[in-house]
C-alpha cells in the first residue's frame, strides 16, 4: 500500500498476526408426527403464515409508526388520538432554501427556537453559500443507522424524557415526531428494555391533544413515589405557545408495560410565575424530598442573560408553592434547558436515590445552555435550610467550566436505577449533516449508551461517566494487540474485520525519556481551535484512527496530546478530529476535545464505542467524553479499518489494545422468531388435549 496524498499522517506499516474465534450451532431435529395433531398442524401452519406476514409488516413499520399512521383505527389508548399530525406547521418553518438548479430541500429556517425551545435544525453554516449538496446514495445512508444505540425506526427523535425502572422493565420516552425526520408534532415516544441496550418499542404513550399541550407534549421527568405511584410532570406549550408543566400518570399500575397514561384533568399544575416570559419556563426535574416530608422540584428560566433554576414545594404534585429562593443562577449563561438536580456520594462507588442528603454526599447541578447547546455540570453543596446550592468551584461553574461531553451531547437527564444501585445517564445525540439528508434518509438524531455517573474519587474534582455494563453483552471475537510499538510519525494498521460496530479499549505508554526530556511549552493549546491530529507537537497527537478506508482519505482520529507547563507539570488534551471524517460537503467537521485529567503513574487509556454514524470516546475512565456523528462516503460496510497513529515529532509510544466486535441489539421483535415462538407456545397449549 503507498501513501496517500489525502492522507493526515505519514505512515509505515507493521502487520499483526491475530486469530479469530467462531462459534455455530446445529440445527434441530423434526419429530414424528400423530395423527391426533393433524388439526393442530393445521392451526400451526397457518399462524406460521400469519407471523410471517405479521414480521414482514413489523419490520417495515415500527409499533410506534403503525400506531400513528393508520388515523382509522379504533385507539385502544384513550389518550392516543387518531391523527397526530394535528395541523400544518406554521408558516416560518414551512419554508425553505434551495440550491440553485436543485430539486433538494438543503436548508430550513430555524426549528423550535421561534417556539421557545433550542435550535433544533442542524444549522450548518452553509447559509447563503454555493456549497453543493452531496448527492448521498441509499447504501451510504443505509449504513449511517446503528445497530446497538437507542433510535426509533425512522422520524425525527430529540430530548430523553422521563427514564426509569419499574416493575421488571426500564422504560424510557423521548420527544418523536410520527410525522417526518425534522422537528415538530411533538408526542411522547415510549420503549421498555430489560437491560437498556435492547429495546422493544411500545405505542405512543402522551400526544399532543389538550388545550395546555396543543404545540407539543415536551420534556419532563419522573418520579416515583414510596408506595409504587409514579408522577410524570412535563412541559406543554399550549395553544397560545405559553410554556406551562403538567401531570401525567399511569392508567393501571399494575401493568408493567405501563400503556396507557392519564393527564390530569386539573392541568396545568404550574404556569409562568410573574417576571417570567412565557417562553422561559420548562423542563421540571425529577422531585426530591425534603426533611420535612415535602416534594421538591427545580425548573429552568432566565432573567434577562441570567441563567436561573426556580424551586417549588408540594405534597400532592397537584399544588404548588414558588419559594422565595432560587436554586442557582450564573450571569451571562442564558436560558437554562432541562436542568437536572442530583446527589452523588464521596465516599461510595454506587448511585443515589434523588432524595439522599448527607455529610457524605455533594449535589450536581446540570443545564442545558440554550445559547451554546451543550451540557454543563458542576459538583456543589445542597442547603435544605434556605433552598440554595453552592459551587464547589465558582471558576467552574454552570454554564462556565465543565461539561458532561464535548461533543454532540445535549438535553440529558439522570435517573436513579434502584434495581442495581446506579445513577444512569442519557444524552440525546444530534445529526451533524444537512436536513435534506435525513429526510432522504428518513430519520434523525439518536441517544447515546446510558452511562453510569460517579463521583470520581481520585481526582475529586469531577464526575466519571462509563457504558452501562449491559452493553458489553453485545461483544464478540476478542482480538488483543499487546505493546503494539508506534514510532513518531507512523500509523500502524489493526488486523480486525471491518470495523464498523466494534468496542475498543486502548493504553498508552510514554517513554519515560521522552518525558523527561520534552521541552516546556508556552502553547496554549485547544482540540477545537488546533489543526487537529495534523498538528504535530513532542509528544502528540497519537491515538487510534477509526472509520478510515484503506488509503486514509477518509479518517476520524481520536486522540491524546500532551506538553509541558512553564511549571513544570504536564497538560493532556484528549480530542476527536472530524476534519478528513468524510468526503461529503455537507456535514459538520469540527476537531472536539478538552483536557482531561490524568494522575502520577497512570497511563493514558480511551475507550471507543463505534456504531456506524456514531463514535463515542472515554478517556482516562470517564473523566473527559466526546461523542461525534460521523458521515464517511468510502470508510463503510467491509472498507471501515481501525487504525493506532503517533503523529509526535520525537517519541515512541507503546500501544496495548483491546478490540471486540459487537453484535446488533436489535430486538427480536423485528424477526419472524418472536412470531413463532408466540405461537408455538399456543399451539402446545391448545395442542396437548389433542394427542
Amino acid at each position: 500500500m503507498s501513501e496517500s496524498s489525502d492522507s493526515t499522517l505519514p505512515y509505515s506499516y507493521a502487520p499483526l498476526a491475530t486469530k479469530n474465534e467462531f462459534n455455530g450451532f446445529g440445527p434441530g431435529e423434526n419429530q414424528p408426527r400423530r395423527r391426533s395433531l393433524k388439526i393442530g398442524l393445521a392451526v400451526f401452519s397457518t399462524l406460521m403464515i400469519c407471523a410471517l406476514l405479521m414480521s414482514i409488516l413489523d419490520y417495515n413499520n415500527n409499533v410506534i409508526e403503525n400506531n400513528v399512521s393508520n388515523n382509522n383505527a379504533p385507539n385502544k389508548y384513550n389518550n392516543v388520538v387518531g391523527d397526530l399530525t394535528l395541523r400544518p406547521p406554521p408558516e416560518n418553518v414551512a419554508s425553505v432554501e434551495v440550491m440553485p438548479g436543485s430539486k433538494d430541500l438543503l436548508f430550513k429556517v430555524s426549528r423550535g427556537k421561534p417556539h421557545g425551545v433550542s435550535q433544533k435544525a442542524n444549522s450548518l453554516p452553509l447559509r447563503g453559500l454555493k456549497v453543493p449538496f452531496f448527492d448521498w446514495n441509499d447504501l451510504q445512508l443505509a449504513w449511517q443507522r446503528t445497530a446497538f444505540h437507542f433510535q426509533p425506526q425512522k422520524n425525527w427523535m430529540n430530548d430523553p424524557n422521563g427514564p426509569l425502572y419499574y416493575n421488571g422493565w426500564y422504560h424510557f420516552f423521548y420527544q418523536y415526531n410520527p410525522a417526518g425526520a425534522v422537528w415538530g408534532n411533538i408526542v411522547w415516544g415510549h420503549a421498555v428494555s430489560k437491560d437498556l441496550i435492547r429495546w422493544k418499542h411500545l405505542p405512543i404513550a402522551m400526544v399532543a391533544d389538550r388545550w395546555y399541550d396543543f404545540n407539543g407534549v415536551w420534556t419532563g421527568s419522573a418520579t416515583i413515589l414510596p408506595d409504587g405511584q409514579i408522577m410524570m410532570l412535563y412541559t406543554g406549550s399550549t395553544n397560545e405557545s405559553v410554556q406551562v408543566q403538567n401531570l401525567a400518570y399511569p392508567a393501571n399500575l399494575s401493568d408493567p408495560l405501563l400503556l396507557e397514561w392519564v393527564k390530569y384533568p386539573g392541568n396545568p399544575v404550574l404556569v409562568p410565575p410573574p417576571g417570567i416570559g412565557k417562553l422561559d419556563f420548562r423542563d421540571p426535574t425529577t422531585a426530591w424530598l425534603t426533611s420535612e416530608g415535602k416534594w421538591r422540584i427545580t425548573i429552568g428560566s432566565k432573567l434577562n442573560k441570567t441563567g436561573i433554576s426556580l424551586v417549588y414545594d408540594t405534597t400532592d404534585f397537584k399544588n404548588y408553592e414558588l419559594l422565595s429562593n432560587i436554586l442557582h443562577a450564573v450571569q451571562g449563561t442564558g436560558m437554562w434547558e432541562c436542568v437536572d438536580f442530583y446527589p452523588v456520594s464521596v465516599a461510595e462507588p454506587n448511585g443515589l436515590d434523588t432524595s439522599t442528603n448527607g455529610p457524605s454526599v455533594k449535589h450536581v447541578l446540570k443545564a442545558s445552555m440554550d445559547d451554546d447547546r451543550n451540557d454543563y455540570y458542576t459538583l456543589g453543596t445542597y442547603i435544605e435550610d434556605n433552598v440554595t446550592w453552592v459551587p464547589d468551584n465558582p471558576a467552574i461553574d454552570v454554564g462556565i467550566g465543565l461539561r458532561y461531553d464535548y461533543g454532540r451531547f445535549y438535553a440529558s437527564k439522570t435517573f436513579y436505577d434502584h434495581e442495581k444501585k446506579r445513577r444512569i445517564l442519557w444524552g440525546w445525540i444530534t445529526e451533524g449533516d444537512s436536513e435534506a439528508a435525513d429526510v432522504k434518509k428518513g430519520w434523525a438524531s439518536l441517544q447515546g449508551i446510558p452511562r453510569t455517573v460517579l463521583f470520581d474519587q481520585k481526582t475529586r474534582t469531577n464526575l466519571v461517566q462509563w457504558p452501562v455494563e449491559e452493553v458489553e453483552t453485545l461483544r464478540q471475537n476478542n482480538k488483543d494487540f499487546d505493546k503494539v510499538e508506534v514510532p513518531a510519525g507512523s500509523v500502524v494498521p489493526l488486523d480486525v474485520s471491518a470495523a464498523t460496530e466494534i468496542d475498543i479499549i486502548a493504553e498508552f505508554d510514554i517513554d519515560k525519556e521522552a518525558l523527561e526530556n520534552l521541552p516546556v511549552s508556552e502553547e496554549h493549546y485547544s482540540c477545537p481551535a488546533s489543526k487537529g491530529a495534523a498538528q504535530r507537537g513532542a509528544l502528540g497527537p497519537f491515538g487510534l484512527l477509526v472509520l478510515a478506508n484503506n488509503d486514509l482519505a477518509e479518517q476520524t482520529p481520536v486522540y491524546f496530546y500532551v506538553i509541558k507547563t512553564l511549571s513544570g507539570s504536564f497538560k493532556t488534551f484528549f480530542c476527536t478530529d472530524l476534519s478528513r471524517s468524510s468526503a461529503a460537503t455537507d456535514v459538520f467537521k469540527n476537531i472536539y476535545g478538552s483536557t482531561v485529567p490524568v494522575l502520577k503513574g497512570e497511563k493514558l487509556s480511551m475507550r471507543i464505542l463505534v456504531d456506524h454514524s456514531i463514535v463515542e470516546a472515554f478517556a482516562q475512565g470517564g473523566r473527559t467524553c466526546i461523542t461525534s456523528r460521523v458521515y464517511p462516503t468510502k470508510a463503510i460496510y467491509k472498507e471501515t479499518k481501525l487504525y493506532v497513529f503517533n503523529n509526535a515529532t520525537t517519541a515512541t509510544v507503546t500501544a496495548s489494545i483491546k478490540t471486540w466486535q459487537m453484535s446488533s441489539a436489535r430486538m427480536l421483535r423485528n424477526s419472524i422468531w418472536v412470531h413463532l415462538i408466540m405461537f408455538f407456545s399456543t399451539f402446545i397449549f391448545i395442542g396437548r388435549p389433542l394427542i
